[in-house]
């Protein structure tokens, strides 16, 4: 297996989550959020405040299309999806994986949205983003990890299961 790549809402545990399955499957993990503050050596939130929602989602597409990445759990930004160029590249790299979550358990995870860097365009609500990215999230995923009600430990198990059978 190459690489195991998560997508999917702000607050799906794409990070929480990805550690632990990089340790579980004896891989490394990134997380592309991390890499993008560290080339920009600004926070997310600053990025989206300086350059705007459009100059965030260049940068983003940047880093996602140029990663190299070997034998890795990588966690996505949120808003990954927007990139078309960003997320051939990331299929290409490996298995994309859709941990898909309910509005409502989104909503209640996040309840400092601004502060987490989510890409929100003016007068966007959460709904509204959670509507406008479940489809692209499905078109680029190979599998998609229906983790609603279940822990980390339940949602790393259930990902691995999928990836098994879709290797199968």
């Amino acid at each position: 297996m190459d690489n195991i790549i998560l997508i999917g809402m702000p607050g799906a545990g794409k990070s929480t989550m990805g550690v632990v399955l990089a340790k579980v499957a004896g891989m490394d993990f990134l997380d592309t959020d991390l890499i993008i503050q560290a080339r920009e050596k600004r926070l997310l939130s600053e990025i989206i405040e300086e350059e705007g929602v459009d100059g965030f989602l260049a940068v983003e597409e940047e880093v996602n299309a140029s990663l190299e990445a070997f034998r890795s759990v990588i966690a996505t930004g949120g808003s990954v999806i927007y990139g078309h160029r960003a997320m051939e590249h990331l299929r290409s790299i490996g298995t994309v994986v859709y941990l898909r979550l309910s509005y409502d358990t989104i909503a209640s995870r996040l309840l400092n949205i601004k502060g987490r860097g989510v890409v929100l365009k003016d007068g966007q609500t959460l709904r509204d983003l959670y509507e406008e990215r479940q489809g692209l999230y499905e078109r680029y995923a190979h599998v998609t990890v229906d983790e609603e009600g279940l822990g980390i430990e339940e949602t790393v198990e259930k990902t691995l299961q999928a990836l098994k059978m879709l290797l199968e």
